[in-house]
């Protein structure tokens, strides 16, 4: 690679592959390209209240092209962006369904939380927050993070499913949909153990094509030409900016993404051994400043909260370490513009196998644990395990933290708690009781 491009994408030719890297983008977004249709359908709920479905797909391409991109050029990490799933359901069923506000005051929520967000990371104050973070719980942010990918996976495939009794249950193994991501995850599984290069990729295509004769695998299309983002982009409303109701979704929607960013970054980071000496994540401040003006771009064009995404531990897997990872995910987001049919024609049963497989991965850093000390294992415990219960990578920081505080503190261990863990602490309890 030239000297111009080494430098645009942060890649060294002594210790990156060209070919290493392009693998790795095409693999997080293989498996994280399902939010192009999944974003679509949750906002299909508001079409009646004016918001185009089919606008709302391009504002979602998009928003994940811009937001990469930043991370690509700026901070040279592989890490993916798209408006993240969980943000899109407060948004569509909390905000507007059930509090009954408009799209337009929750794109304006989402705006106001961006800016904050920038603010905080010119700030530095999102870096004081992680380098309060025991280590101890980083360690268990990464393998909580394995948990929820796997679940997800589990549960997209329909291995998982809802059950009134118990709440999750094993889903039906004798349909086609099981069958085909059995197939997929044993593919991808022993394509992993015999250390094939791009592996998770060839388990993906593999279980697409598989899918093909099971009549899972719909291919209705090549081409498309996408919609216009005009009904959704710069709708703004400023009317209740100064309302409480304003106030709380803005701090939920910010302390959501926070966390959330957090958590991903951290996880990723420890499984790449992004992690310097002195514990700090490579150009941090600069990977949360994209991530922060993803959020904003991503406002103004009409889409939910854009964050960074866990999928792109699949990249990092397979040996993405560069901007070049994230860059050739942006590739592939403006191909997906107008070939989206072929994209969305990857079945659930294929991302899900290899989210599997990739949460297998990222468990490594729990063998780092201290588990003969209960004061930092039950807290790295609850923060690993309540991230897939809670379906929330913040929720599982914000009570592991809580938990770490309250035990050490109540065990003379309070020497272990810094100024920062107290404030963290205090905001996090005052969190639950008042949103």
């Amino acid at each position: 690679m030239s000297p111009f491009f080494s430098k645009l994408f942060g890649f060294d030719n002594e210790k990156h592959n060209v070919r290493t890297e392009i693998i790795a983008g095409i693999t997080t977004f293989l498996t994280m390209a399902y939010i192009l249709a999944v974003n679509p359908s949750i906002f299909s709920a508001l079409a009646d209240q004016g918001m185009p479905t089919n606008a709302v797909f391009t504002a979602t391409a998009l928003a994940a092209i811009i937001g990469t991109l930043v991370m690509a050029l700026y901070a040279k990490k592989p890490f993916a962006l798209a408006p993240g799933m969980g943000l899109n359901a407060f948004f569509v069923y909390t905000v507007c369904l059930t509090m009954g506000y408009s799209w337009q005051f929750a794109l304006t929520a989402i705006l106001l939380e961006g800016i904050i967000f920038i603010i905080l990371s010119v700030t530095k104050v999102r870096d004081l927050i992680v380098k309060a973070i025991p280590d101890t719980l980083k360690k268990a942010i990464g393998a909580g993070i394995g948990l929820y990918i796997a679940f997800i996976g589990l549960q997209n495939a329909g291995i998982i499913v809802n059950d009134d009794a118990t709440l999750v249950t094993l889903g039906d193994l004798t349909t086609a949909n099981s069958v085909l991501f059995t197939i997929g995850l044993l593919l991808t599984s022993i394509l992993v153990v015999l250390k094939v290069k791009g592996g998770v990729l060839i388990g993906i295509l593999a279980t697409t094509i598989i899918g093909i004769p099971f009549g899972i695998t719909h291919l209705d299309g090549i081409i498309s030409t996408p919609a216009s983002v005009a009904p959704v982009f710069m709708k703004f409303e400023w009317s209740q900016v100064f309302t409480l109701d304003m106030l709380v979704v803005v701090l939920t929607f910010l302390c959501i993404d926070m966390f959330d960013t957090i958590g991903t970054v951290v996880g990723v980071a420890e499984k790449a051994h992004m992690i310097d000496k002195e514990n700090k994540v490579e150009s941090f401040d600069k990977i949360f400043l994209a991530d922060a003006v993803a959020t904003t771009a991503g406002a103004c064009l009409g889409s939910s909260t854009t964050t960074t995404y866990i999928e792109s531990a699949s990249g990092v897997t397979e040996g993405g370490r560069t901007g070049l990872t994230s860059f050739t995910v942006v590739v592939c987001f403006v191909l997906a513009l107008f070939f989206s049919p072929l994209f969305l024609a990857i079945p659930s049963a294929a991302t899900g196998a290899v989210l599997v497989v990739v949460g297998v991965m990222m468990m490594s850093p729990i063998k780092e644990i201290d588990w003969s000390d209960y004061s930092e294992a039950i807290p790295a415990f609850i923060t690993a395990t309540m991230m897939p219960l809670t379906y929330s990578i913040a929720h599982g920081i914000l009570l592991g933290i809580i938990a770490y505080v309250v035990i050490n503190a109540c065990t003379k261990n309070i020497k272990k708690i810094s100024v920062a863990m107290w404030v963290l602490f205090v905001l996090f309890v005052l969190r639950y009781i008042f949103m």
